[in-house]
């Protein structure tokens, strides 16, 4: 008996500790789904009531920020740079869809996009760098509405969508976390569709010319279909989503890719609803309002990490892992 018990005490001693969340103390209770890992230092998030919040010491402390006049809008997506640098894009019909920019760490704001198409609701942003940045809203007549920077935001332009391969009818994207549109490398840019299709959208110049590929993710219903995709290099990528609907569905939640995005193949090993996905290294982690896994040997087995309620997850090295949730919630993994 002693010598079992010695063997289980040096097993567990032995046993690699299990990664878990660590709950942050932020005096919120925005609900977030924008986040922006800068490093291990730098992180900012965005949420409700035109909040962002950010820290500058490892979440130590965190700024609670109100941008100005924003104080009703819906903060779904944020884009920083450095600990004073930051885009930040809520959603919503008609000019309710807005883009603000900080230079200063969020004391100040500068209005730099304001939509004016009343059929137009966009949902994400994203970089290539400080200069080169692209939006996009839902579909608008058949087509994907995108707009570009290519000076800071100083100038926000549309581009020609009518060439983008046509959105089907009850397509559309989810902007549950910042993540249905991103992009990879200097040129490449991913766009993920739900509702009736789920589909992935690829461009290799910055958002000019596009291809469309079909995905085994769940579909069909207005909840349905790809919500998160992450990129580890131009060629290996993870889609995940399922049915926010009915979050507990464990089938055909996430898919993964080796060509650049041209085909997806479905994975196993269900989990349910997932709304957010990054890489770690090799690492992937999923988080959603049911809970978070992740995987070391791309997406064969997973491993739990918890039922906490997340909408949104980035990385910045294994040491800078956050996630963000309704009610104020922000963890870090430990």
């Amino acid at each position: 008996m002693r010598q079992f018990i010695l063997s289980v005490l040096l097993l567990a001693i032995a046993s690699p500790a299990v990664a878990q969340w660590v709950k942050q103390t932020v005096n919120t209770t925005a609900a977030f789904r924008g986040l922006s890992v800068v490093n291990e230092k730098v992180v900012w998030a965005s949420g409700t009531g035109g909040t962002v919040i950010r820290t500058i010491d490892g979440g130590k402390t965190w700024g609670v920020i109100m941008v100005p006049g924003a104080e009703k809008l819906d903060f779904r997506d944020i884009e920083a740079f450095d600990a004073k640098t930051a885009f930040v894009l809520s959603i919503g019909d008609g000019e309710t869809s807005r883009i603000y920019k900080t230079i200063d760490g969020g004391k100040n704001w500068t209005l730099q996009f304001q939509n004016t198409n009343a059929k137009a609701f966009f949902d994400a942003i994203a970089c290539w760098d400080r200069a080169n940045c692209i939006a996009m809203s839902d579909p608008v007549d058949g087509h994907y509405v995108l707009i570009s920077t290519a000076d800071g935001g100083a100038n926000w332009k549309p581009i020609v969508t009518n060439n983008m391969p046509a959105a089907k009818d009850g397509e559309a994207a989810f902007a549950a976390s910042g993540t249905c549109l991103i992009t990879q490398g200097v040129s490449n840019a991913f766009i993920v569709s739900g509702g009736m299709d789920a589909r992935v959208f690829r461009s290799i110049d910055r958002g000019q010319t596009w291809t469309v590929a079909n995905t085994p993710i769940v579909k069909g219903t207005a909840g349905s279909g790809i919500f998160s995709i992450a990129m580890r290099n131009a060629r290996h990528g993870i889609i995940v989503g399922g049915d926010y609907e009915n979050p507990n569905r464990e089938s055909r939640t996430w898919a993964t890719t080796s060509d650049g995005g041209l085909t997806w193949m479905v994975g196993n090993q269900w989990f349910g609803y997932r709304s957010g996905v990054t890489f770690i290294g090799d690492k992937i982690l999923v988080v959603g309002p049911t809970g978070s896994n992740s995987t070391t040997n791309y997406a064969l087995v997973w491993k739990d990490h918890g039922a906490e309620s997340l909408n949104a997850v980035a990385a910045k090295g294994p040491r800078a892992v956050w996630a963000v949730g309704a009610a104020g919630v922000v963890v870090k993994m430990k």
